[in-house]
């Protein structure tokens, strides 16, 4: 039997050059229009503006246009700082001025749990917002080389694996901000080449890359980063993929809370591969905030998940009777606890635990906890979330990096009782996408505590 095909009288759009009203942001920043009555979305569109664009894509559901021209353009758009906007992946914000980014944050955390049924109207309080460039004390640069064994130095291009070639990054902290074009002589000069993936870049007291290369490193390439560290006031480490170790002095890695009014004389020591806040002003802001929303006082016992070096836990220890910290890797619980005895406080204790599984039953669970703070990764904390319920804790103070995953641990929690008492964002992220939520839940009712 013949099978005959009729040709689809669907225009293709794919490649055609249209004019577009811009009707909104999506939740990434993108600029949407319509046409054909589907979606379009357009990298560095704003709201309200007639841009000329081309199809690129063509789905079932919507197009992805490439910008030509704003014919017509927002009243907040500027000019993007970063010679890089355009390629680079790192920032979707720079044509919006810094002004406005916290309201096109706040509308994707109220549109996200809009679309999980949950409160329409907010309790939004005053955001925590800190320098618009120049924040970013830690990153990861990459390193590709063509085949010519040319090395590229800097950061994803945007959609892509691909590294952009960067010469400067005005969010990264000033001593950072132009190390590219003082690493891309020292790396053509190196004899063992092709080797680096990437320069991790951290600054606090002191200035300290580490270096991924698998390959070992020889004598000659050993004195020409001591050269280079001697010149920028680097210490260096390399990282061979089993262990990571200074070639370079080096002194060990810290950054203090002091300057925060409720934590006085607190200094968490950590190691180059712990995890730390990038934004130091913010991080500083935001753990004040948090004891200010919990109202602690000296009879609270308070859990904190995701506890890390003890960001949270010992400038709370401050304040009430007694802190448990609980984290998943067991080496930045040694080093938390190590911070608890160099800043004198006997009053917080840290535990080893995967939050994912089943720790009930732990014997450190089982305090009567007057109030929790979680600050979990993007992936969330619903298991936690879950688990933390059963412990009847009144106050839960929920620090996020990822507004989707929030969303879904808010609902277990309304849908158990608990109502949102506040909410704001941080600025941790400037010119990007990325949104910190702090939500702090109360319990409805007046419900008692697990016992020991």
């Amino acid at each position: 039997m013949a099978n005959f095909f009729k040709a689809s009288n669907k225009k293709q759009s794919l490649g055609q050059s249209l004019k577009i009203k811009v009707e909104r942001l999506d939740i990434n920043g993108c600029g949407v229009g319509r046409h054909q009555n589907k979606p379009v979305f357009i990298d560095g569109a704003l709201p309200g503006e007639v841009v000329s664009v081309k199809i690129i894509e063509q789905k079932g559901k919507y197009y992805r246009a490439r910008l030509l021209n704003v014919d017509q353009s927002h009243q907040h758009r500027i000019s993007p700082k970063c010679r890089h906007f355009n390629i680079c992946g790192g920032c979707d914000l720079q044509h919006l001025a810094f002004s406005e980014h916290n309201t096109f944050k706040q509308q994707k955390v109220t549109e996200l749990f809009a679309r999980n049924a949950l409160l329409d109207d907010l309790p939004w309080q005053p955001s925590i917002i800190g320098k618009a460039w120049n924040y970013r004390r830690k990153a990861r640069i990459g390193v590709q080389y063509d085949k010519n064994g040319r090395a590229t130095i800097g950061f994803r291009q945007k959609g892509t694996n691909t590294l952009a070639a960067i010469k400067s990054c005005p969010v990264l902290v000033e001593p950072f901000a132009d190390i590219f074009d003082q690493l891309k002589p020292l790396l053509a000069q190196l004899t063992v080449y092709q080797s680096i993936g990437h320069i991790e870049v951290i600054a606090t007291e002191h200035l300290t890359l580490v270096v991924r290369q698998l390959k070992p490193l020889n004598d000659e390439d050993t004195k020409l980063w001591l050269k280079y560290s001697q010149q920028y006031h680097w210490q260096v480490f390399i990282n061979n993929g089993k262990e990571i170790n200074a070639i370079t002095p080096s002194s060990p890695l810290h950054y203090t809370l002091s300057e925060n009014p409720l934590s006085q004389n607190i200094e968490l020591v950590f190691d180059v591969n712990n995890f730390i806040q990038v934004n130091h002003q913010v991080n500083v802001e935001m753990v004040n905030q948090a004891i200010d929303w919990l109202d602690l006082n000296q009879k609270d016992k308070v859990l904190d998940l995701f506890c890390g070096l003890g960001n949270f836990s010992l400038p709370m220890a401050q304040k009430v009777q007694q802190v448990i910290g609980v984290e998943g890797v067991h080496s930045m619980v040694e080093q938390a606890s190590n911070n608890a005895k160099a800043s004198n406080i006997d009053n917080c204790y840290f535990y080893q635990a995967d939050l994912s599984e089943n720790w009930i039953s732990e014997r450190w669970a089982q305090y009567s906890f007057t109030k929790v703070l979680l600050d979990p990764a993007r992936s969330g904390a619903y298991e936690a979330v879950c688990q933390i319920v059963k412990l009847k804790i009144p106050q839960i103070l929920y620090v996020s990096c990822e507004p989707t995953t929030l969303a879904k641990d808010c609902q277990y929690l309304l849908s158990k009782g608990y109502k949102i008492e506040k909410i704001g964002l941080m600025e941790m992220f400037a010119q990007t996408k990325h949104v910190e939520t702090m939500v702090l839940f109360k319990k409805s009712d007046n419900i008692g505590n697990m016992q020991l």
